[in-house]
């Protein structure tokens, strides 16, 4: 374990169980996502969690907060913001005796600059100096009060689908649901939005003929972005724009309806129809087929009247 995860380590141990790493390592793969859920006797220090040359964003559901030297930016309860740290440690604190509760999305900035190099035009000023900036300055952004969509989103967190593979794209996609609003820089010019939306569209398509392709070994969501020529965090965004449905729920049902058509020819079984469209346990398929085509995959053949309006 390098040193600045000890470092981290050791800063939450002060809470025990009040920090939940969810997904990734700012270290490894250049990403995490946190859930923290504490109360704590005495002030605690936040900074000792913070990564060197990264960019973190705070989701703050409860208990006060606050990050910086002088003039600090306070984090209040359904208030967010994010920070990004240099080289130097970047002072933080959680406040004695309140109930903490917030979730964090950690990116190490180089990991950052490969996700968005096709999209740096479209980022907000101040995030795009973070990002593509040629020093590894610290800057500290005001919070914004989280809406009520954005607060179910951070809660949902800590219940994500069973599926390990599922849960990568999920955690990702609700990644740049929350930090959507901090990214991109609006644009007015009617033409510009005319020719995003016909991107976007093309993208998506190519996207979900990906998926179509390969049902039992699904491409990452990082391994799409790649596809498609933008990054995941842009794709997923715009695919649930676009198609109503982030891109695992798109995934779990073409998987469904491929499976009802599998059943539908009385070749296969149940387990077989499983295999055939990536699922190893049969509860998870048959919960699946149940919510996604409306009947249990055992009476499915039977059920000729079964309508797909999914």
């Amino acid at each position: 374990m390098n040193p600045q995860c000890t470092a981290e380590h050791d800063a939450w141990r002060d809470v025990k169980d009040g920090w939940r790493p969810l997904y990734g390592d700012v270290d490894s793969m250049g990403v995490a996502v946190e859930w923290h859920d504490f109360r704590t006797a005495r002030s605690f220090n936040w900074g000792r969690t913070f990564h060197p040359r990264s960019l973190e964003f705070c989701l703050n559901l409860e208990g006060h907060g606050e990050v910086g030297r002088a003039g600090k930016t306070l984090y209040a309860p359904t208030a967010a913001g994010y920070y990004a740290i240099g080289d130097e440690p970047l002072p933080a604190s959680r406040r004695a005796n309140d109930h903490h509760q917030f979730a964090t999305l950690e990116f190490s900035r180089a990991h950052l600059r490969k996700q968005f190099v096709q999209n740096e035009d479209d980022l907000e000023p101040q995030i795009r100096r973070v990002i593509f900036g040629e020093k590894d300055e610290t800057i500290v952004a005001p919070t914004r009060p989280m809406s009520i969509q954005q607060r179910a989103v951070v809660a949902s967190l800590a219940e994500p689908p069973v599926s390990k593979a599922a849960q990568i794209l999920w955690y990702q996609s609700k990644a740049l649901e929350l930090m959507a609003h901090f990214l991109f820089e609006p644009k007015d010019p009617e033409f510009f939005c005319m020719r995003q939306k016909r991107v976007a569209r093309e993208r998506v398509e190519r996207a979900k003929e990906l998926l179509s392709h390969n049902l039992t070994n699904p491409l990452t969501l990082e391994a799409l972005g790649q596809e498609v020529g933008c990054s995941p965090f842009y794709l997923s965004r715009m695919f649930s724009r676009e198609v109503g449905l982030t891109i695992p729920q798109y995934l779990r049902k073409l998987r469904m309806e491929r499976a009802a058509e599998l059943l539908r020819t009385g070749r296969y079984n149940v387990t077989e129809a499983a295999t055939e469209v990536g699922y190893s346990s049969l509860s998870h398929f048959s919960k699946a087929f149940c919510e996604t085509i409306g009947c249990c995959p055992v009476l499915y053949p039977a059920a000729r009247n079964v309508i797909l309006d999914r």
